[in-house]
């Protein structure tokens, strides 16, 4: 079972699609159940029945073996120190960018601990925290039938749990997954989601995202 924290906003919603038409059980978390069970109405006529669902967030953590993190980077702290003793021992993986808009440019916001991906590790030491998915395009994960043609850089501490989320990301049609060594790496990924979005904002209507080349 996969669980999305926060899974209500296009990256959360997106990816939650593209993992239940995988096959994957999906939980769509919100701090807000009524919210979750509306983001799972605007994807669930593309899915079959009962692949997924809108639960609060600590349902959520608790019944789900691995747990994605697409909260906005202000509220990582206080959603993850809630929900520090269901997510103990499971593969957490810290979706988020933490990013602030000036004058409609994204820019990278710096992290005390180094990046949202370290800030995770620190808030919830005995779960295995796992960076990854930060560069997708989230408009394009919402459209079902769509192959997204990416690759998606996974960094981590953990060998095994970077392995898992690594199997899982290639789950998503066009997207293959590069190992980016350890959760050190994850500031580099997460500030480069602001490069990319001011890309989209001077290519007004694409959705740029990352494919790295010679490996």
């Amino acid at each position: 079972m996969l669980g999305f924290i926060g899974g209500t906003g296009p990256e959360g919603r997106g990816l939650a699609l593209r993992f239940a038409l995988a096959g994957e059980r999906v939980l769509i978390g919100s701090r807000d159940e009524s919210r979750a069970k509306q983001a799972v109405e605007t994807i669930s006529n593309h899915l079959p029945p009962d692949s997924i669902q809108g639960v609060h967030n600590s349902q959520a953590a608790r019944e789900s073996s691995i747990i994605l993190i697409t909260v906005p980077f202000d509220a990582q702290k206080t959603t993850l120190e809630g929900l520090k003793g269901e997510m103990a021992g499971k593969i957490v993986v810290d979706v988020v960018a933490p990013l602030t808009f000036v004058r409609g440019r994204a820019k990278a916001v710096p992290v005390e601990e180094g990046s949202a991906a370290l800030q995770a590790q620190k808030l919830l030491p005995e779960s295995r925290i796992v960076a990854a998915f930060q560069n997708i395009s989230a408009d394009d994960l919402l459209i079902p039938d769509k192959a997204v043609e990416c690759d998606v850089v996974v960094c981590s501490d953990d060998s095994e749990a970077k392995t898992t989320i690594m199997k899982l990301a290639e789950r998503i049609k066009g997207v293959r997954a590069v190992d980016g060594g350890g959760l050190e790496n994850a500031r580099y990924v997460e500030d480069f989601t602001a490069l990319l979005l001011n890309i989209n904002r001077i290519y007004k209507g694409r959705h740029s995202m990352i494919k790295i080349a010679g490996i």
